[in-house]
């Protein structure tokens, strides 16, 4: 049984966001870990991670009588959207104003166990 994980209004670009989900998008969820762990992003791995970690819980709470270290997690789809985007002004030279937009995302992570999916494959 699949679980799910949302983080809402990440104060980060949508855009960098997705050079990072890529990364972990298909991986074992110790191996997404691990490669959160180490990556050139710091700050954008975070966020992932603790995702990662809140989409175990869930999956944990979903699945009572398993153990985590026997169900062969990992991570089967990750989608990163674009959230709000905050206008602000910056001071230019001549009394003019940039504009300057804040962006943030939405990320939502479905973690599933693979023997599950080997199943519902070979039954189609």
């Amino acid at each position: 049984m699949e679980a799910k994980a949302i983080l809402r209004n990440c104060p980060m670009s949508p855009r960098k966001m997705r050079l990072v989900a890529d990364l972990v998008r298909g991986q074992k969820v110790d191996r997404a870990l691990n490669i959160l762990q180490w990556n050139q992003r710091p700050g954008y791995a975070l966020f992932l991670s603790k995702l990662i970690r809140s989409g175990i819980a869930n999956w944990s709470q979903a699945n009572t009588g398993e153990r985590i270290e026997d169900s062969n997690l990992y991570v089967k789809s990750i989608h990163v959207d674009a959230g709000i985007t905050m206008k602000r002004l910056r001071t230019a030279p001549q009394g003019r104003g940039y504009r300057q937009r804040k962006r943030s995302n939405h990320v939502t992570i479905v973690i599933d166990t693979m023997n599950n999916n080997a199943n519902n494959e070979s039954n189609n």
